[in-house]
C-alpha cells in the first residue's frame, strides 16, 4: 500500500493547481480513474471498483451511451433548426417591410404591420 501513496504524492506533484472548478473536478477523476487502474493491476482493488469498470465494458453501456449521443445530436440539430426559424421570420419581415417601401406605403408603421399579420 505504500506503492500507492508514493505515486500518488507523485501524480500531485506533476499536476498544476486547477483554475476552474471543473479543471478540478477533471484532475480528481484523472486522479481516482489511475488510483483504480493501480489497484485493479495490483489485485487490491475492491468488489466496487471491479464492478463499476465491467459495467462500463457492458453492451448495455455502450448501447445507452450511443442513445445518449444520438440526443445530444438531436438537441443540437433542434437548436439549429429554431435559430434558422427565427432568421428565416427576420428575412421575411424585411422582405416585406423593403415591398412596402417600395409600393409607396412608407416606412415602418404599427397600422401596416396589424394588417399583415
Amino acid at each position: 500500500m505504500a506503492k500507492v501513496k508514493s505515486s500518488s504524492s507523485k501524480d500531485n506533484e506533476k499536476i498544476r493547481p486547477a483554475l476552474t472548478p471543473e479543471a478540478r473536478e477533471n484532475q480528481l477523476i484523472y486522479l481516482a480513474t489511475n488510483l483504480a487502474e493501480q489497484q485493479l493491476r495490483d489485485g487490491t482493488a475492491s468488489s466496487q471498483v471491479i464492478t463499476h469498470y465491467l459495467k462500463l465494458g457492458s453492451t448495455k453501456e455502450k448501447i445507452e451511451k450511443e442513445i445518449l449521443e444520438k440526443q445530444k445530436e438531436l438537441i443540437t440539430a433542434k437548436t439549429e433548426s429554431l435559430q434558422s426559424a427565427k432568421r428565416i421570420e427576420e428575412l421575411y419581415a424585411n422582405a416585406i417591410t423593403a415591398m412596402r417601401m417600395y409600393s409607396g406605403h412608407g416606412g415602418n408603421n404599427e397600422e401596416d404591420e396589424e394588417d399583415y399579420d
